[in-house]
C-alpha cells in the first residue's frame, strides 16, 4: 500500500477489575475464569463509550500534530450500544475531538470494526491526493441490562475502553505495508440463531446470548462446516497480509490478536500457527479482555507505548468479526515516535 502511514495512536482505558475479586463475589463464573486465564478486565465507571473514544482521540490527534484542516474522514467503529437510540455518535466524536465539518460516519462490523474502519479510510484516502488524513476511532462499554461481559459470550470476557487511530498520506511513524479483508457471510446466521427479526432491540431476550445464537446455528449446520470455513477465512486473511507484504509470518516481530480466552486463542492462533505466545499482545491483553471493535488499535498502541517495537520492526495486526469478517495488516515502524517509552 502506498504512501499511507500511521501517524499516531491513541488509547483511554479506565481502570481494571480482577477476575479473582469477580469470581469471589459471583459475578464471573470459576469455570471462565479458568478457561480464559485472564487476569483482570477494563471496566468502566460514568463514562459512555463515545465519551472513551473522545478520549483516545484527542490523545492520538496531539501525539500525530494534526489539526482540524488535516482531518478529511472520522470513522467510528462500535459493537454494543453507544448511549443513544437513532443518533450518530461518530458525528459526536467530530464535534468533541476534532471540530471541523468533514464526513463522519459510523462503522457497524462488531469486533472487526476497527479494522473495517482502517480498510474503508486506506482507500478513502488513496483516491483523492488532496485528501491528507482519517481519524479512526471505536468505543464501546458492555454493561446490564443489555450485556452481561462475563456470560454474554462465553470464552471471551469484555472490556470498555476507547482507541483512536490517525492515517496519514504524509507522514507518520509507521507505514501500512498491507492490508486484507476476507468476508464468510454464510457464517452470519452464528450471532442470530433461530431468532425471528424482531421490531426492537432485546425482543426476543432482555440480554445478549451470543452462545444461544452459536448452539441454533450449528445445530442446523454441524461443527465441522463453521470450523472448516472459519479456518479457511482466517487463514486467507493471514496469508494475504503477509504475501501483500512480501514477508513470511516468522519475519514478523509481534502480532497484535484480538483479546480472546486463552482457549480460544490457542484453538485459533498459537496452535494453528505456532505462535509463541510472548510474541503477541497477549500477555498485555489478559490484563485488559475483549474490547469489542478496538483490540488491534489498542494491541498496537500498547506495543509502540511500551517499546516493545522500535525501528525497522514489523507487527501484524489480527482481527476477527461477526458476519463473519477477518481483516489483517502489516505495520512497519519506521522509528520509534517521542510519546513511546526508552528501554
Amino acid at each position: 500500500m502506498d504512501d499511507l502511514y500511521l501517524a499516531a495512536t491513541g488509547s483511554w482505558l479506565p481502570p481494571r477489575v480482577l477476575i479473582e475479586d469477580a469470581v469471589a463475589d459471583g459475578r464471573c463464573p470459576a469455570p471462565l475464569a479458568r478457561t480464559t486465564d485472564m487476569v483482570s478486565v477494563a471496566v468502566a465507571g460514568e463514562e459512555s463509550a463515545p465519551d472513551m473514544a473522545v478520549r483516545a482521540a484527542r490523545q492520538a490527534l496531539e501525539r500525530s500534530g494534526a489539526g482540524p484542516a488535516d482531518i478529511d474522514l472520522v470513522l467510528h467503529a462500535s459493537f454494543f450500544h453507544q448511549g443513544h437510540d437513532l443518533w450518530a455518535p461518530a458525528s459526536y466524536v467530530q464535534r468533541a475531538a476534532v471540530g471541523n465539518h468533514c464526513p463522519a460516519m459510523e462503522v457497524k462490523q462488531v469486533s472487526n470494526g476497527g479494522m473495517a474502519a482502517l480498510e474503508l479510510a486506506s482507500a478513502y484516502l488513496a483516491v483523492a491526493p488532496a485528501r491528507t488524513a482519517a481519524l479512526i476511532t471505536t468505543g464501546d462499554k458492555f454493561c446490564p441490562p443489555g450485556f452481561d461481559r462475563w456470560r454474554s459470550d462465553p470464552g471471551t470476557v469484555y472490556a470498555d475502553g476507547g482507541t483512536a487511530l490517525v492515517l496519514s498520506r504524509r507522514e507518520g511513524f509507521a507505514r501500512l505495508r498491507s492490508l486484507v479483508t476476507v468476508s464468510a457471510p454464510e457464517l452470519e446466521g452464528m450471532h442470530r440463531g433461530d431468532d425471528p427479526f424482531g421490531p426492537a432491540p432485546f425482543s426476543h431476550r432482555p440480554q445478549v446470548d451470543l452462545d444461544a445464537c452459536k448452539r441454533a446455528f450449528l445445530a442446523r449446520t454441524g461443527s465441522s462446516y463453521a470450523v472448516a470455513r472459519v479456518g479457511a477465512a482466517q487463514d486467507a486473511a493471514v496469508k494475504g497480509a503477509l504475501a501483500a507484504a512480501r514477508l513470511e509470518l516468522g519475519d514478523i516481530d509481534r502480532v497484535a490478536l484480538p483479546h480472546l480466552g486463552r482457549r480460544r486463542l490457542q484453538a485459533g492462533y498459537f496452535g494453528r500457527f505456532d505462535l509463541d505466545p510472548g510474541r503477541t499482545t497477549w500477555p498485555w491483553s489478559r490484563g485488559v479482555g475483549h474490547l469489542g471493535a478496538g483490540d488491534p488499535i489498542a494491541g498496537l498502541d500498547h506495543l509502540v507505548v511500551s517499546g516493545a517495537l522500535d525501528a525497522g520492526d514489523t507487527c501484524l495486526l489480527v482481527s476477527v468479526g461477526a458476519g463473519f469478517s477477518w481483516s489483517c495488516a502489516v505495520i512497519e515502524l519506521l522509528r520509534r515516535p517521542d510519546w513511546a517509552e526508552r528501554t
